[in-house]
């Protein structure tokens, strides 16, 4: 198998292209673009895999037409997994055309290319609940489906969005065999100092207060589900065997599916998970970004039958991802930014 990893150096990616040498013998073509994000070569070497000979490693920016060198390359591939993607919301926020050139732009080029590549068995698209929007954050039953419309509430959901749109479209028009593949907000090792887990982690550690996304009044804290990197790449894995030829699956697949965390958790309750793990008191303080910030929504909230009724199932629950995931932090700093 040639499997084919877009944003490969990157948080996610350089999970998934993790899960597939342990698990496969496939050969690994990654493409990235090298930002601030992807930390260059530094998460491939400390997974001790930046000299495997199954891994050939392309510096290609997807906002760009592909280029022929770059194509030929690449060669031919069966499966595609699209990780690649701009995805904070507060950088969004301040400067939306990034998200735009590389989640739409991006992905139309990505798939423009595939288009004619006869060997391809199936591209993943990686997504986010945030392009549904906002959950009310008191109703639990409110959840979407796979059919759910699309209300993006930033510029970073709305780009993911446009990016889902471009697949759809070419699913239709040009048969391109892909399947978009909704997460939710993901945790795990070497992620960047900037979002939350490794964020909260630092300001424990350092006795510095932790600042808590609220509802407008400050009384109760946004939720999250939470779910592992290491989790998501088994399912993309499942996935991925599903669609292999001689495969029990017998109905022809859908275009979206959901990979859904465990269970609901408030952003508070989540900094005490960490802080009891750390052993040190959490200091807080609960804030309104919502009212001056409006995209950064106070829940979201996925159905995930789809994909459970094909028979996956979460390998480790949400406590046992997480204190394994601090503990890392603690053992490796540099990742810290400290």
């Amino acid at each position: 198998m040639r499997l084919l990893i877009t944003g490969g150096l990157g948080f996610l990616g350089h999970h998934v292209v993790e899960h597939f040498l342990k698990t496969t013998d496939a050969e690994i073509v990654v493409l990235d673009k090298m930002t601030y994000a992807s930390s260059g070569f530094d998460r491939l070497r400390d997974i001790q895999v930046y000299d495997d000979s199954r891994i050939h490693v392309i510096g290609c920016d997807l906002s760009q037409p592909i280029p022929q060198g770059v194509s030929r390359e690449v060669g031919a591939v069966d499966y595609v997994i699209h990780a690649a993607a701009e995805t904070h919301v507060d950088n969004s926020i301040v400067d939306p055309l990034p998200f735009l050139k590389s989640n739409v732009i991006g992905t139309h080029h990505l798939l423009w290319w595939l288009r004619s590549m006869e060997s391809l068995k199936r591209a993943l698209l990686v997504s986010t609940d945030e392009v549904y929007g906002p959950a009310l954050l008191e109703d639990k039953t409110d959840a979407f489906d796979e059919d759910a419309k699309f209300r993006p509430a930033n510029p970073y959901a709305a780009a993911k969005a446009g990016g889902e749109c471009v697949a759809m479209a070419y699913s239709n028009t040009y048969k391109v065999p892909v399947t978009i593949v909704n997460t939710m907000n993901l945790i795990g090792e070497r992620q960047h100092p900037e979002k939350y887990v490794p964020l909260v982690i630092r300001r424990v550690l350092q006795g510095e207060k932790v600042l808590i996304h609220a509802d407008s009044e400050c009384k109760q804290s946004g939720t999250r589900f939470y779910l592992h990197c290491r989790t998501f790449s088994h399912a993309l894995g499942f996935l991925i065997d599903k669609f292999r030829p001689g495969s029990d699956v017998q109905t022809p697949w859908p275009l979206k599916i959901h990979v859904c965390g465990e269970r609901e958790v408030t952003n508070l309750d989540l900094a005490l998970l960490i802080a009891r793990v750390v052993d040190k008191p959490l200091d807080y303080a609960l804030v309104d970004f919502h009212s001056s910030r409006p995209g950064h929504d106070l829940a979201y909230r996925m159905r995930d039958e789809r994909i459970r009724d094909l028979g996956w199932k979460r390998p480790l629950n949400l406590e046992q991802s997480l204190e394994k995931t601090v503990r890392w932090y603690l053992a490796n700093p540099k990742w810290l930014g400290i």
